[in-house]
C-alpha cells in the first residue's frame, strides 16, 4: 500500500507541478508580449528640416549672421562646413542615402548639427527633434558616429598632447587678456 499510495501522490504532485509551471510560463510570456510596444512612425518632414537649417545658417544669404553662427555652434562657419564635408566624405554614416521608399535620408548637415548641438549645449537627445527633424535615437547615433569620426579624421592633428610651444602660446594669450594670477 505504501508504494502504490506514494506512486499516486508522486504522480499527482508531478501533474500539479507541470500545471503550475505551464500557467507561470504562460503568464510570463503574455506579460512580455503585452509590454512590447510598437513605435509609431512619426513623419518628421526631414527635407524641410534640412532646408530650414540651410537657409538659416549656411546659405549665402542666411537668416542669421556669421556672428550668430559662431555664438550658436561655438565655432566659425568655415570650420563647421569643413567638418561636415570631411565626415560625409570619409564616414559612411554621414553620407546621405536614399531609403527603400526612394526618399533621401537625413543630410550630413542635419546629422553633424545634431551632434554639435548635443555637445555644445548638453541638450537631451530628444530636444533636437523639432528644429532638425530627427528623432532621439538618431540624434544619439549621430553623436556616437560624430565623436568616432572626429577622432579618426582629426585626432592626430588636434587631439594630441600640447607641445611646449603650444603651452607658451596659450600663456601668452592669457597674459594679453589682462587676467592676473592663476
Amino acid at each position: 500500500m505504501s508504494s502504490s499510495s506514494s506512486d499516486g501522490l508522486e504522480e499527482t504532485l508531478d501533474e500539479l507541478f507541470d500545471e503550475i509551471l505551464e500557467y507561470t510560463y504562460n503568464d510570463i510570456v503574455e506579460a512580455q508580449t503585452s509590454k512590447q510596444r510598437k513605435w509609431a512612425y512619426i513623419e518628421r518632414n526631414r527635407e524641410a528640416g534640412h532646408d530650414r537649417l540651410w537657409n538659416d545658417y549656411v546659405s549665402e544669404y542666411s537668416t542669421f549672421s556669421a556672428h550668430l553662427f559662431r555664438r550658436r555652434f561655438r565655432m566659425n562657419k568655415e570650420l563647421f562646413l569643413r567638418i561636415v564635408h570631411d565626415l560625409s566624405k570619409n564616414v559612411p554614416f554621414f553620407r546621405q542615402r536614399r531609403e527603400a521608399t526612394g526618399r533621401f535620408g537625413l543630410s550630413p548637415l542635419q546629422k553633424c548639427t545634431a551632434a554639435i548641438c548635443l555637445l555644445a549645449y548638453v541638450f537631451a537627445a530628444g530636444t533636437v527633434d523639432e528644429y532638425l527633424r530627427l528623432g532621439e535615437s538618431m540624434a544619439l547615433s549621430c553623436l556616437h558616429h560624430f565623436t568616432d569620426g572626429i577622432i579618426q579624421l582629426f585626432g592626430d592633428e588636434y587631439l594630441r598632447r600640447p607641445t611646449p610651444e603650444d603651452l607658451q602660446r596659450l600663456l601668452d594669450i592669457r597674459g594679453n587678456t589682462g587676467f592676473l594670477g592663476w
